[in-house]
């Protein structure tokens, strides 16, 4: 019998920490940037140039975690048979944390034994382990640790459904999770939704990433012969499959393999014994990837930094497009919905050097292709139900755009006591009120699509109304604008936070200065006007009062260019760590030859390609 229960999830944990105040009008440089569009494909060429983001808003950063851990409990979610036993976590993003087999007694996932956010995703935290689900944009999803819906629904056997849904932001879509898991299946099953509930098509990006233990004898299965290599080098470049790739543990260093899927979609990751896991889905999850983050020094130190003590892993991911720098193009009104599953798969000839027998051991071990179908058209009919009482509240957000949409939305309700003080200056403007507030308060996260930047261009004006139509102006790619809205900002009030969105616009650090003077204790205003400065006797005079390892790291840098070459090597010799070290960062190692030629400290090493 199938049940469906809350409990929680004890281990140490980070805390989250605050939302940056400062909204993130530039993304960082990501690690994927592809130099050779021009050789690929014409359709895979047009995937990279379509819908991607220049910035994560509306959201903001969640850049406020430190690394120091204690014991917390976190909401946990429990579906369960007497096969197998699958926890979901729904204030993070509802990851899948454990897949446990029981007749096997192995748990299928990597699970991750402390909850420590590390610089991965968009809005910066990130965690390890487990399946993510993301959907947005190429990285890992704004909703990776926030909260979501979760209630139960009834399923399409009259067992329990565990759903999850919540509203992404930075497109505007609604989707829905839901978990079931029928009598006697060793394979979990989680149908998938994603809704455009508007008159226009959205760029639309998902990839369910499944972190699993990897070992010396851990081997990647897929039915591919070939895979689009990227080794964050710029290139991507098709490559055979099988080969050294199938084994991560020989991988000199961090490598993406989107496998050109020949078949039916699935992807398994599996032990010496031929014993593992396994994803399939319906065919609409087209993508299949293997992530490795290889054996340089590097390597292994992120896999120390994201799961201390917890040994190493990998990710086999499954995706919308064929590759994860791609996005798809969801038409107006349309909804897009397929079925994965997950579970234990036992092959003997899983290690064969002959790749098609390999291959087929594995599919021989998957639900058929006529289970997965039946079970996809069984949800389907169930996945409109209303579900009953809420299991976890998610965010304000989505019921704030269906009042203003007048939208329903079968299966997926947002219910008005979610919104909160976040939503209620954007409620009030609903009715025609300006948004009000202290110039010197940090201001609420701004609404940036085309109907909230369309009502604020026609709202009194007032610095608060400024600043929010320079964002919205901003994310739509109109600078000039921006930069005309802000000004007028600060001559209605001078304030902090359109001072440094100019600063920003105009690379002019003197206009940090100005916003430093009337929020001379905001640490990430100090950071960020610290990296905008040129003269490095500023940035010490800015930062030297600070101890965070980004403030000692600006710090070493700023004494090095001043020619004090004993003072910076000595803050690294005391050793400092950066928890918001951004991936594909290079800032420590390049400021560690800057200064000598000993060897780097493993401490300091996050290269992500082989020294």
């Amino acid at each position: 019998m199938t049940e469906l229960y809350a409990t929680s999830l004890r281990l140490p944990a980070a805390e989250l920490g605050a939302e940056n105040p400062l909204p993130p009008l530039v993304k960082p440089i990501a690690p994927q940037s592809v130099s050779n569009v021009e050789e690929l494909p014409a359709d895979l060429a047009a995937g990279l140039g379509y819908g991607r983001l220049d910035t994560v808003l509306p959201c903001h950063l969640q850049d406020g975690y430190t690394r120091s851990r204690e014991e917390r409990s976190l909401p946990a979610l429990v579906l369960e048979n007497d096969r197998v036993r699958a926890t979901v976590l729904p204030s993070l993003g509802g990851r899948l944390y454990s897949l446990f087999h029981k007749p096997s007694g192995r748990e299928l996932l990597y699970r991750n034994p402390v909850f420590q956010p590390a610089n991965l995703a968009l809005r910066d935290a990130w965690f390890a382990g487990g399946v993510e689900w993301n959907l947005g944009s190429t990285g890992h999803t704004t909703l990776t640790c926030a909260p979501m819906f979760a209630a139960r629904a009834e399923g399409p056997d009259g067992t329990p459904v565990l759903r999850l849904w919540e509203w992404e932001r930075t497109r505007d879509l609604p989707f829905q999770l839901d978990f079931f898991l029928p009598d006697g299946s060793d394979f979990l099953l989680v149908g998938v939704r994603i809704r455009n509930p508007h008159p226009h098509e959205v760029p639309v990006y998902w990839w369910s990433n499944i972190a699993v233990p990897q070992t010396a004898g851990t081997r990647v299965l897929a039915p591919a012969t070939g895979a689009w290599h990227f080794g964050y080098t710029g290139r991507l470049d098709l490559v055979d499959v099988p080969g050294d790739l199938t084994y991560p543990a020989r991988a000199d260093a961090a490598a993406d393999y989107f496998f050109e899927v020949n078949s039916r979609p699935w992807i398994a990751a599996v032990e010496a014994d031929g014993s593992g896991l396994a994803q399939v889905s319906t065919d609409r999850l087209r993508g299949r990837k293997l992530f490795v983050w290889g054996e340089s020094a590097g390597g292994r130190r992120w896999q120390e930094w994201l799961a201390p003590g917890a040994g190493g892993y990998l990710e086999i991911q499954a995706g919308l497009a064929r590759t994860q720098l791609e996005h798809l193009r969801l038409p107006a009104g349309e909804s897009w919905d397929w079925l994965e599953a997950y579970g234990p798969v036992t092959a003997d000839a899983a290690h064969s050097p002959e790749w098609t027998s390999a291959v087929d051991s594995v599919a021989r071990m998957l639900p058929s292709e006529e289970t997965i179908e039946s079970c996809f058209e069984a949800w389907r009919k169930v996945a409109d139900a209303e579900p009953g009482p809420l299991l976890h509240q998610g965010s304000g957000w989505g019921a704030l755009e269906t009042r203003r949409m007048i939208a329903h939305l079968p299966g997926t309700p947002f219910p008005a006591d979610s919104l909160g003080p976040a939503q209620a200056p954007w409620l009030a403007l609903l009715d025609g009120e300006p948004p009000t507030g202290d110039p010197l308060a940090p201001p609420p996260p701004t609404l940036v699509n085309a109907y909230w930047s369309d009502l604020l261009e026609h709202t009194p004006d007032n610095w608060l109304t400024w600043y929010h139509r320079g964002i919205a102006r901003w994310r739509a790619g109109r600078r000039d604008d921006a930069v005309a809205a802000w000004t007028a900002s600060v001559a209605a009030a001078e304030n902090p936070w359109a001072l440094r969105n100019l600063a920003v616009a105009s690379a002019d650090p003197g206009l940090y200065d100005r916003a430093l003077a009337l929020a001379p204790s905001l640490v990430p205003l100090i950071l960020e006007a610290a990296e905008a400065q040129a003269d490095p006797a500023r940035v010490v005079s800015l930062v030297e009062g600070l101890t965070s390892g980004r403030a000692r790291l600006l710090l070493a840098r700023a004494l090095l260019a001043l020619g004090d070459r004993v003072g910076a090597l000595a803050i690294f010799e005391a050793g400092f760590e950066i928890p918001n070290i951004r991936e594909g960062e290079t800032s420590l190692s390049d400021t560690w030859a800057a200064l000598t030629d000993a060897p780097l400290p493993p401490r300091y090493d996050f290269r992500m390609t082989s020294a």
